[in-house]
């Protein structure tokens, strides 16, 4: 490996994608990896289908904040992106907690700043602050309860019907959360830039090309896409669906990598990846999930680098609403 690339510096901005020394099979040596320095990896259902078959846990954001809170290994190795990595260090701070790109970040995290977000809050005082994991813990510190999109609905509907609530940061999520519990919400304007790239246009052209496919997306997405949906649920409620439904085809709005799950799951029906306005080859993917390679994975685990860190006192703030997430849904069974 080149000493000049392999410094501190470096591998803090996430420069992580090395070569692989030659004769090494760099998926054995992440299952010994793994063994050796008690290592568990956490993959989200958007990976590239390598990582997610090489991870020990899969899952949405629900399940792998659940995981990264009662983990009993010494390193976390967080496949998805940095706020994911974030929140297991917010709920593991002993833990070392691992991110094969630092780069990998999230648009619709990116779309809701700190210094913004805090004068926003100032305009509604008396609100209870509902904020999606997909923010930055020092949104999450300003929260008062983290939600998912497997248990927005829930966590609204256990507030009295009088309680003044804001929502941030995903526009169309808070938009179909108040569509579906009736509850007005001040809702802050951001969006996942994958979400929100889908066609409606391209759908209704691929339905009519396969009359018999069912529409599912996921609650990100806009909302004529959402009218159009014969199911609209989060990422492991989509794929449950699809294990449970009489269809055989289905046109999935949401982020390509979860079809690797639902092929594995039902290999004998079709999965269509909806194709978002701008793109000659139909694609769905999150360009910063698919930063995490294989050879970066590997690199990460050998060499313990990049590592997620947060300042004490602002980790702790963002814990409270974490916790206060995980409490609601352990309570209602989710």
């Amino acid at each position: 490996m080149n000493k000049k690339i392999y410094n501190n510096e470096l591998l803090k901005k996430g420069f992580l994608d090395y070569d692989i020394e030659p004769g090494i099979d760099p998926i054995a040596e992440i299952h010994r990896l793994k063994k050796e320095k008690n290592a568990v990896i956490l993959a989200h259902y958007y990976q590239e289908s390598k990582i997610q078959d090489v991870a020990d846990i899969i899952g949405d954001s629900l399940y792998l904040s659940q995981q990264a809170a009662k983990t009993q290994a010494e390193i976390i190795v967080f496949c998805g992106v940095h706020f994911m990595a974030e929140t297991a260090k917010i709920l593991s701070p002993k833990k070392k907690v691992l991110l094969p790109d630092l780069k990998a970040g999230c648009s619709l995290a990116d779309s809701c700043k700190a210094s913004d977000f805090e004068k926003f809050l100032k305009k509604y005082p008396e609100h209870t602050v509902i904020s999606y994991v997909n923010t930055t813990a020092e949104i999450k510190a300003m929260s008062d309860i983290i939600c998912t999109s497997s248990n927005a609905v829930q966590i609204i509907e256990s507030l009295p019907e009088t309680e003044k609530v804001i929502f941030a940061p995903d526009k169309n999520l808070g938009n179909y959360i108040q569509s579906i519990t009736g509850r007005k919400m001040v809702i802050w304007d951001g969006a996942c830039h994958v979400h929100e790239a889908f066609s409606l246009e391209r759908i209704l052209e691929l339905k009519k090309n396969n009359p018999e496919a069912k529409i599912i997306a996921h609650p990100e997405c806009i909302k004529p896409v959402l009218i159009v949906a014969d199911y609209v649920g989060s990422t492991s409620a989509l794929l449950n669906f699809t294990k449970h439904d009489s269809a055989n085809t289905y046109i999935v709005a949401t982020e390509s990598g979860i079809l690797h799950q639902m092929k594995k799951a039902n290999p004998f029906k079709n999965f269509i990846a909806a194709p978002p306005k701008d793109s000659s080859c139909g694609c769905s993917d999150c360009s910063y999930m698919k930063l995490n390679t294989i050879r970066k994975l590997y690199n990460c685990m050998k060499y313990e680098m990049p590592e997620v860190t947060i300042q004490e006192n602002l980790r702790k703030k963002a814990e409270s609403s974490i916790r206060r997430m995980l409490e609601i849904s352990e309570k209602l069974g989710l």
